[in-house]
């Protein structure tokens, strides 16, 4: 029984598992901000090669 608590008290000392978790979370946000401004480019450049088509066919006719 000795050895069980030896091996639980340890466990719950352990901050390995703390500092993962916040390397997670911050690769997480990370990855929120790069979806977030490729998004805001995604609909940047569509807006302008929609501009540009309108224009390329405004000047054939």
């Amino acid at each position: 029984m000795q050895n069980i608590k030896q091996v639980f008290s340890r466990f719950l000392r352990c901050e390995r598992g703390a500092t993962a978790l916040e390397y997670g979370l911050i690769m997480a946000l990370i990855f929120l901000v790069i979806l977030g401004s490729y998004t805001l480019v995604a609909d940047a450049v569509t807006s302008n090669m929609q501009t540009v088509s309108t224009a390329v066919t405004g000047a054939g006719s």
